[in-house]
Formats: C-alpha cells, structure tokens, sequence
C-alpha cells in the first residue's frame, strides 16, 4: 500500500509550533481542528434555503434531502481523511517555513496543492483519465456551490427590500422573473472581493467562515426564541412536547456553532476573519440607515386626513418657455405651451451675446410670434443663475401661483451626442428641481439620429423573450391603447 499510494507530500515533514501540549493549549488546538471540521462540512444549508422548491410535503422532503447529504458529506469527509492519513498527506498552515524536505525548509516557490488533489494523484497517479474525471467533478460541484449564493442572495435581498432594508430595486424581478438586480449586485460584489485577494481560497474562506457560523447561531437561537414564544400559550401536551424537543435540537445546535464562531474568530481573526466582522457591521448601519431613510420619507409624503397645500388648487399658473433661438424645437415647445391653457404664458431668453440676441428680437418680431419675448440679462455669460433668479421672483410675488418651466430637449440616438446637446437643459432641469411650486416639462424633438435608437428598441421588441410564443408573433399582437401608457 505504501509503495503504490504515496502522496507527493508523503516525503516532507511538519514544524511543530509547539512541543508537548498540554492543559488548555492542547483543548484549544483539538476545538481549532473541530471548528476547521465543521467548516468543510457547511453546505447543508443550501436545503433550508430552497424549501420553498421542493414537492410537497415541503417540510418532509427537504429533511429527508438534508439527511442524505448530510449522510454523503460525513462519508466523503470521513474517507478523505483516511486515504489522507494511507498516503501521508502533508498539508501546512504557511508551506513555505512549516513544511520540511531533507531537514530545510521547502521554500517560497512551493505550491501547495489541496488535499483531495493529492489524494487523487497517489490513488490513480498523476495525469491520469480518473484523476482529470476527479478535477472535473471537482470544478463542477465548486461551481454548483457557487451558484448557491446567486440563487439565495437575490430572493434574501428581495425580503429585505420588501422590508426597507434595502433599495426597493432589489424587490423587483427582471423580464425573465428572476431578481436580476440582486444577481447583478452580488456577481460586482464578488468581482470585486476576487480582485481584492487575488482570487486566494484560503484568505477568502475566511469571510465565508464567519459569515456562515454567525448565521447558523444566529438562525438557531432565534428558533429557541421561537419555541419559547409558543411553549407559552401552547396547552397541548403532545405539542408541548414536540416544541420542547425541538427545542432542545436547536439549543444543542446554537451552542455548538457559537462554540465553532469564538473558536474561529479567536484562530482566524488575523487571517481576514476581522474584514467578515467590520462587514457585518457596515451591512448592519448601511441596511438601518436605509430603513429610517424609507421610514423617514413615508412619513414625509403620507397623506394628510384633510385638505394641505399640495391638494389645494394653485391660484394661477405661470408658463416660461425656455429660448435660446427660434427653430423647430423651439415652435413645437411654444406650440405646446399654448395648449396647456396657461393664465400667463411668456418666452424666456438670456442675453449672454449681443448679436445673437438682436438677431432673436428681429426674427420674433418678423413672423409675428404672439407670445411676449423677455430677454435677461447676464453680464457674465451665465444661463442657469438667471433663469433660477427669475422663477423665483415669480414664487415670491405670488406664492400661491404654480410656475410652470417649459424646456425643448433633443432626442438622439447616440451616447456621444449626448454629450454636444441638451446640457444646459440638464443643468437647469437638475436646479429647478430644489424649488418648490416649479413644474418642469421637457418637449422632445426627435433629431434624425434617434431613429437608431428607435430600431434597437424595436429589435428587442421582436426579440423571442420566454413566454413571446405563447404572446404570437408582434405584427398580430393588439397595440396598446393610448390611456394605459405613463
């Protein structure tokens, strides 16, 4: 056995930190291997996550799916460690100083490949068909693991959206109904711990260490809370006695995963377990934070019993018409003021060039526009200061009159036009919002270009999205109807 099922490690030897332990060190050393244990062995919780998934009796089948894998998890672990033992796998903490060849240490230029990999190399050799089929298996069940977390976080994220812990963005499901912002969030959120620790296993099993330990005692005690609250009120004596046992498997529980928790913080917490730590307490003020924040805003915009000023009619209202020179954007918003009935109605322009300013003055006065022209001035060139001025003063004069803010703004179909149009519009589009009593629309003009945008939206459209086949085709669907649009 020894001459065919060697471990490449089988030759090395291990620096002992500490000769003879014994007392408190040696308890401390045996609670250490068993927090490491019970850390290999996590994953079971992935059933109680998906329960919701399973057949009905939901309850029954995901214990009997625990039960099983728990089962295979136990067995896999238990005949690792003993071919590990049979072929003399040498693994150490930091390889480099702890591992020994021929009385010197192995070096920095030593990779330490993990256990089942050796395991493999000395039972079927290095290279071989089953070695590669253990690797793949391998890479495939860490995969699935990963995927774990995409289908859990998302659905978690939901809950806690629903609750106001989280932005309400989380709450909502994407076109293939599935919580694709929660899937978004968590691939960047991954993305970018990978390129923080290099992609290393083992400082990033640290994070998922703590993570996991503290939710298990977290979940186990708050079911001991539970059955407390029920053993309460319940007078049932074969309920009671099912609640007691119950219970009890979940004290039993809480108490060795705390057990597992102090040991892993005490060994690891200068391995990255304080980075899991300072999360949990981010996480914790960012989510409260966010919940007096939607709390704070609910009772803001709550509405009143009786009548307030947002439900009282405005007295009058005023429409400014934003000018800068008159051409097919600007007809189309004086066009649309118009219509709007206003009980004033003027155009708004500001002087930053002379010329150009008296050149307006002629061509509004050649074709007769019957809007009245107001012209402000600014002496250095500035366009928003004045126009915020102006709407201000028309606040003050009239506090109970409404001041709407018309705006033309080109529509274009490409993100670099973006950037050569409209940004005044923005501007004060973004400063007209903070003044209160102010409405302010924005008139489209669709500019050539936008027909490339145009075809994009209608190429998605008569994409074949899951459930299009069951809609039938997007010539013979009927057209929405105008009022349901908004």
């Amino acid at each position: 056995l020894n001459d065919t099922m060697r471990a490449p490690t089988s030759d090395y030897h291990i620096k002992a930190e500490h000769q003879g332990l014994a007392g408190f060190a040696l308890v401390f050393l045996l609670l250490r291997a068993f927090s490491s244990g019970c850390a290999a062995l996590t994953g079971v919780e992935a059933i109680s996550n998906g329960v919701p998934a399973f057949r009905k009796p939901k309850s029954k089948n995901a214990a009997t799916t625990l039960a099983a894998m728990g089962l295979l998890a136990v067995t896999m672990f238990c005949g690792i460690i003993a071919l590990a033992m049979s072929t003399k796998v040498r693994m150490a903490e930091n390889p480099a100083t702890d591992l020994i060849h021929n009385g010197v240490p192995i070096g920095s230029g030593y990779v330490q490949n993990p256990v089942i990999s050796q395991v493999a190399e000395a039972v079927f050799g290095k290279g071989s068909f089953l070695f590669i089929v253990l690797a793949a298996a391998t890479a495939l069940v860490l995969f699935l693991a990963a995927n774990t977390a995409y289908n859990g976080f998302p659905l978690l994220g939901s809950i806690l959206a629903q609750d106001r812990y989280l932005p309400r963005q989380l709450h909502t499901r994407g076109d293939r109904l599935a919580f694709s912002n929660g899937i978004v969030l968590l691939a960047g959120a991954a993305t970018l711990l990978v390129v923080i620790y290099g992609a290393d296993s083992t400082r990033l099993i640290q994070l998922y260490i703590v993570g996991v330990f503290v939710s298990f005692t977290l979940s186990q005690t708050g079911m001991v809370r539970h059955w407390n609250r029920h053993l309460r009120t319940e007078k049932d004596p074969a309920k009671r006695s099912h609640m007691i046992r119950s219970r009890a498997i979940n004290a039993f529980g809480a108490f060795f995963t705390g057990l597992v928790l102090v040991v892993v913080l005490v060994t690891k917490f200068t391995h990255g377990a304080w980075v899991a730590l300072l999360g949990m307490v981010i996480f914790y003020a960012t989510m409260s934070a966010i919940r007096k924040h939607y709390d704070r805003v609910a009772e803001e915009i709550a509405a009143p019993e009786g009548p307030s000023d947002d439900s009282v009619r405005p007295s009058r209202v005023h429409s400014v018409v934003l000018i800068s020179k008159i051409h097919r954007p600007t007809l189309r918003a004086l066009a649309y003021a118009k219509l709007m009935r206003s009980d004033t109605l003027e155009a708004l322009s500001v002087n930053v060039d002379p010329a150009e300013t008296k050149a307006l003055r002629e061509e509004w006065e050649r074709r007769g526009i019957d809007v009245p022209l107001k012209v402000l001035d600014s002496p250095y060139r500035e366009i928003t200061r004045p126009v915020i001025e102006y709407v201000k003063g028309l606040r003050r004069e009239s506090p109970r009159d409404a001041v709407s803010v018309i705006i033309p703004e080109y529509v274009v179909g490409h993100w670099y036009e973006h950037l050569l149009h409209n940004q005044s519009a923005l501007r004060l589009k973004g400063r007209l919002l903070f003044t209160p009593g102010v409405m302010v629309t924005s008139v489209p003009y669709q500019l050539e270009s936008s027909e490339v945008a145009r075809n994009r939206a209608r190429k998605r459209q008569e994409w074949n999205a899951p459930g299009a086949v069951r809609r039938g085709p997007a010539e013979e669907r009927p057209k929405e109807s105008s009022n349901t649009k908004g």
